[in-house]
C-alpha cells in the first residue's frame, strides 16, 4: 500500500530538517563554535531550532504514515500535514533572532503539538 500524501509532507519536512542543520554548521563556522553552543545564544538558539525540529517531525511523520496506510482519511493527512510545515517555519521565525517567546514561537509549537495530538486520536479512532 503506498501513502503519497505522507511521502510529500515527509519530504518537505525532511528539506526543512536538513536545512536547520546546514544552518548549525554555518552559525558554528560564522560564530567559531566547534562544539556545543560555546555559551552563546545565537548559536544556542539555533541549535534548539535544530533540535526542536528533529525531535518533533519523526512522530509526527510516523502517525500520518500508519494513519494513511490504514485508510484514513485524507483531509486529516492534509490538515495535519499542513499543520506541521505551518508551524515549524511560524516556529522558526519566531525563535530565529530571539530567545523572547513570541507568536511565531508559541503558535508553531501549538500547531506542531496539535497535529500530533490529532494524529494520534484519529488512529487511535481507526482501532475502535
Amino acid at each position: 500500500m503506498s501513502a503519497p500524501i505522507t511521502a510529500a509532507y515527509a519530504a518537505v519536512l525532511a528539506i526543512f530538517v536538513v536545512a536547520l542543520g546546514i544552518n548549525v554548521t554555518m552559525h558554528r563556522v560564522k560564530l567559531q563554535v566547534p562544539l556545543g553552543d560555546g555559551d552563546n545564544p545565537q548559536m544556542f538558539r539555533m541549535i534548539r531550532l535544530h533540535g526542536n525540529a528533529a525531535e518533533y517531525i519523526p512522530l509526527a511523520v510516523l502517525l500520518m504514515l500508519i494513519y494513511e496506510v490504514n485508510g484514513g482519511m485524507h483531509m486529516v493527512l492534509y490538515g495535519a500535514g499542513i499543520s506541521l510545515v505551518v508551524g515549524r517555519l511560524l516556529q522558526t521565525w519566531g525563535m530565529w533572532s530571539t530567545e523572547i517567546p513570541g507568536f511565531g514561537r508559541g503558535t508553531g509549537q501549538t500547531l506542531t503539538w496539535l497535529a500530533i495530538a490529532v494524529l494520534a486520536v484519529f488512529n487511535l479512532w481507526r482501532l475502535a
